[in-house]
C-alpha cells in the first residue's frame, strides 16, 4: 500500500464513519512516520483503522470498504475496520500518534502509531508475520532497543507474553542499539 492509498483509506473511512479522526494501528501505520518505508514493510494491502471517538464504527468501515468489498475490487486495497481493543499497546501510545492529513485525505486526520508503539503491538501479537515485520524494523534501524524495552515495561501483558516479547527484542538486537 502506498502513502496515497493509505490517505485514500483514511478519507473514505472518515466519510463512512462521519468523523474526522481515524486511527491507523496496523502495519500500514508505518507510513505516518516513514512515508517512504522499506518495501518489505508494505506488503499488506489492508489498513487497520477505526474512528478515534467512535471505535464501534470500525464495523461500519469494514462492511463498506473492507475485504471483498467493491472498494477493494475497484482499488486493490481495503480497510480492515477494527476497534480500540484490537492491538495491545504501551501506556501513552495515544500521545505519540503521527498525523497524516492534507488534500489527499480531504483534511480528515489519520493518526498513525509511532514506530516503537507499532513494534510493541507486533511483539505482543507474536504471529510469524508480525515477527518478520519487527525484524525488518530492527534490521533497517527504524527502531531502537532501548525505546522498545522502555515501552515493553509499560505494556499491559502477562509475565509469559512479556518475557517472550523481551526475548524476541533481544534476539533482534544482538548488539546494543
Amino acid at each position: 500500500m502506498t502513502r496515497e492509498q493509505l490517505e485514500h483509506v483514511i478519507r473514505a473511512a472518515a466519510a463512512i464513519s462521519d468523523t474526522e479522526d481515524i486511527v491507523v494501528i496496523g502495519s500500514q501505520s508505518v507510513r505516518g512516520q516513514f512515508p517512504d518505508a522499506p518495501a518489505e514493510l508494505l506488503v499488506s494491502m489492508a489498513a487497520d483503522v477505526y474512528p478515534l471517538r467512535f471505535p464501534e464504527r470500525g464495523d461500519l468501515i469494514d462492511g463498506s470498504i473492507g475485504e471483498g468489498s467493491p472498494f477493494q475490487d475497484s482499488f486493490g486495497y481495503y480497510a480492515h475496520g477494527v476497534d480500540d481493543t484490537t492491538a495491545i499497546l504501551p501506556e501513552g501510545w495515544n500521545h505519540r500518534l503521527i498525523l497524516v492529513s492534507g488534500p489527499n485525505t480531504r483534511h480528515a486526520r489519520g493518526w498513525c502509531l509511532e514506530i516503537h508503539d507499532l513494534a510493541i503491538s507486533k511483539y505482543a501479537a507474536g504471529r510469524e508475520k508480525d515477527l518478520d515485520y519487527v525484524r525488518v524494523l530492527a534490521t533497517r534501524e527504524l527502531t531502537k532497543k532501548s525505546t522498545l524495552l522502555q515501552r515493553l515495561a509499560v505494556t499491559p501483558l502477562d509475565d509469559v507474553r512479556r518475557n517472550l516479547a523481551l526475548t524476541r527484542i533481544r534476539a533482534h538486537f544482538p548488539s546494543s542499539h
